[in-house]
């Protein structure tokens, strides 16, 4: 059993050796702007839930990811409330053509956009982050076989957006 201040340490330790990394996996989904204010309610959301920590070491940095994903998903359903108003606005104004990305790589990008969300966040946690599909599975608190079927599934719609060749292999999850 671990001590209230044993707790802290391993929490301070956590977030000292991490923050960066859940910095990195924040703004990989909603860019630079946003992304410092979601690791600070990361930050207070963790210490708020010191008593929740895995005694664990491996378990205590998905369990922070987690968490991260959570503040992640709340801003996400804010972000939507806040888009619905917008549109309901701009259903008042004239409309412009937007313009195509002008970076490499959008295809690829604007598909990831394109697909279920679940499916998206698959690739994201894998691709964008670097985790395997075990430490994502983690991450979104589902088994890791369910991992791997949303992953088939969202390399063959990734195939099917980008128009890759079916005997062309897409990089696989760890």
């Amino acid at each position: 059993m671990t001590s209230g201040r044993q707790k802290e340490r391993l929490l301070t330790s956590l977030l000292r050796e991490n923050s960066i990394d859940v910095l990195r996996f924040l703004q990989r989904r909603v860019g630079s702007d946003d992304a410092p204010d979601l690791l600070g309610e990361t930050l207070l959301v963790v210490w708020r839930r010191v008593d929740e920590l895995p005694d664990d070491s491996t378990e205590v940095r998905m369990w922070l990811f987690g968490v991260a994903r959570g503040v992640l998903l709340n801003y996400r359903r804010s972000e939507k409330r806040r888009l619905a108003l917008i549109d309901r606005v701009r259903q008042h104004m004239p409309r412009t053509p937007a313009s195509p990305a002008a970076d490499e790589g959008h295809d690829v990008r604007d598909a990831v956009d394109r697909l279920p969300p679940e499916l998206a966040e698959v690739v994201q946690l894998v691709h964008w982050d670097g985790f395997t599909l075990v430490e994502a599975a983690a991450i979104v608190g589902i088994a890791p076989a369910t991992m791997r079927s949303r992953y088939a599934r969202a390399k063959a719609a990734l195939r099917a957006l980008l128009v890759v060749a079916p005997d062309v292999p897409l990089p696989s999850g760890r």
